[in-house]
């Protein structure tokens, strides 16, 4: 594994850490113990190591500091945030870099109250600025390895494909990981959704599940309701990610409650794409009333304002989200995991016990 001589150096180039939530006092309530299901660990890279990662592998950005970088993260849509997500990866070379920023994801998740995470990878975009599958994968992969024994956070790895790109560039980098025994879990979808329907990767989703992957995809964040049901009926998807327009499709909304078919809901994200002008106009309210089995993620949490408890606080701040709905949707996020069953009734357990 490539690693840095002077990590004493680089320590002093990732300028101030990133604020953490203080630990709790004595008598207060621990953070929900949840399990995090929509989080793509690219978007966990925090300003500060982005300029400390920078330094370390001689990469000039084109921002002069955190200040002029932070204010680029106003975004009108979901491309204009790709367009920055990508650019900053820039900065991701080697395995140590990889490490870095999921060791970095997991000490902030660990005070949020995850205790299972389900972490995207995006491989393409690696791959197309000249980063082998194996100094991504295994940069990730060697510090989930221990995240359980490290972080007391269990973990499984997702292959996150492109939309648009082709479906053959999907297949032939699937492959590659199988040929590699990658030690990923499942396949998702994710980037741009718009004019990149499911029906696009149907051969992808079919060689994933005859593999034994599991399967999950973004439907319903800007793309129409019919995405959610083709993500369902073409590429017999286990999870949906975002889903929030399937409110538009009562018979959809029905079927999704008859299934329980999970749905990784994303608040803050889906402001800051202005998927939804305001928080308190986000339809999770309503998708808790319709009976819909939905959770709560950070989704891309550097960018996007915050962290699981961050989106938490913000939904019982600012509309009034319960208690009971917050467990409602802690309990559901275990459920809706690929964890194994023995460890869903210890987290579960552990949410029984917690005192919230």
């Amino acid at each position: 594994m490539d690693t840095y001589d002077d990590e004493t150096r680089f320590a002093e180039n990732a300028e101030k850490e990133p604020e953490e939530p203080e630990e709790p006092e004595a008598g207060e309530p621990l953070p929900l113990p949840v399990a995090e299901l929509h989080l793509h660990i690219e978007g966990t890279l925090e300003p500060e190591l982005i300029f400390a990662l920078a330094e370390r592998n001689g990469i000039e950005l084109p921002y002069a500091d955190l200040e002029e970088l932070r204010s680029r993260y106003e975004f009108t849509d979901l491309q204009s945030f790709l367009d920055l997500y990508y650019a900053n990866m820039a900065v991701l070379q080697t395995e140590q870099d990889f490490a870095d920023m999921t060791r970095a994801y997991l000490t902030r998740a660990a005070l949020a109250g995850v205790r299972h995470a389900e972490i995207m990878l995006d491989p393409q975009a690696h791959l197309s600025r000249g980063i082998s599958l194996e100094t991504c994968v295994n940069g990730v992969a060697s510090v989930l390895a221990g995240s359980q024994e490290e972080f007391g956070i269990s973990t499984l790895l997702i292959a996150a494909f492109l939309r648009d790109l082709t479906e053959e560039s999907a297949l032939e980098v699937l492959e590659k990981l199988l040929a590699m025994d990658a030690p990923i879990a499942g396949i998702g979808l994710d980037s741009a959704e718009v004019g990149n329907p499911p029906a696009k990767f149907e051969r992808l989703f079919a060689r994933a599940k005859d593999a034994g992957l599991h399967r999950i995809a973004h439907a319903g964040e800007e793309g129409p309701p019919s995405y959610i049901i083709d993500a369902l009926d073409i590429l017999e998807v286990e999870r949906i990610d975002h889903g929030i327009r399937c409110m538009e499709d009562p018979e959809l909304v029905e079927r999704l409650v008859d299934e329980l078919m999970p749905l990784t809901v994303c608040p803050l994200s889906n402001v800051r794409l202005r998927a939804v002008d305001t928080l308190a106009e986000h339809p999770l309210p309503a998708m808790l009333a319709a009976g819909l089995n939905v959770c709560v993620n950070s989704d891309d949490p550097a960018y996007f304002g915050g962290y699981v408890d961050d989106n938490f606080a913000q939904l019982k701040s600012v509309i009034g989200l319960s208690e009971f709905d917050c467990v409602r949707m802690a309990a559901n996020s275990i459920r809706s995991s690929f964890a194994s069953e023995e460890r869903k009734a210890e987290l579960l357990a552990e949410l029984a016990a917690s005192g919230h």
